[in-house]
Parts: structure tokens; C-alpha cells; sequence
């Protein structure tokens, strides 16, 4: 699914208008990617959390050249599904209600 056919369903399911819907989502992206640019973390209770994982430095290895490189910290955004939204999707999937 897009982003732009999730503002469809959204509009059609509250009737706002499409380009409002449009910025909304746009806004909802935006704003959980600059908390993440401030290494906040953003939870949405029965949706998940998203978070920076941070991934120490280490040596690494180049597997084509055996060349030995230093990575540096780095910081991965992750999103962890919360247990509602694990369950719902499961159930309906595997047809248990």
C-alpha cells in the first residue's frame, strides 16, 4: 500500500478531503522522522514504537577484498509491532476470531 492509497482509504473512511488527507499523512511521516532525527523515541500504544537502534563501533570486514574497514556508531530507526497488532493481524490471517 502507498501513501497515497492510504490518504484514499483514509479520506473515503472520514471525509476529508483527499489533499487534506495528503497532508496529514505526509505530516504524521514527517513529524515521527524528525523525532527520530533527535533520537526521541515515538510510541503509539496498540500501533508500536519506532526507535533509533544504536549499532556500536566495530571492525568489519570487506568479504570481496578481506580489506578490514572501522564503522563508527551508527543509529538504525526500527519499528517494534506492539501485541495488539501482532494479535489482530494473526488472528485475522489465521482465521481465528
Amino acid at each position: 500500500m502507498t501513501r497515497a492509497k492510504i490518504a484514499s482509504v483514509i479520506s473515503e473512511a472520514t471525509g476529508l478531503s483527499k489533499k487534506e488527507t495528503e497532508i496529514v499523512v505526509e505530516g504524521f511521516i514527517r513529524c515521527v522522522i524528525d523525532s527520530l532525527k533527535r533520537n526521541e523515541t515515538v510510541e503509539i500504544r496498540g500501533f508500536g514504537t519506532f526507535k533509533n537502534n544504536i549499532k556500536h563501533p566495530r571492525i568489519a570486514r570487506n568479504p570481496k577484498t578481506g580489506e578490514k574497514i572501522s564503522l563508527g556508531r551508527r543509529y538504525i530507526p526500527m519499528f517494534k509491532v506492539s501485541k495488539e497488532f501482532k494479535k489482530a493481524v494473526q488472528d485475522e490471517l489465521t482465521g481465528k476470531k
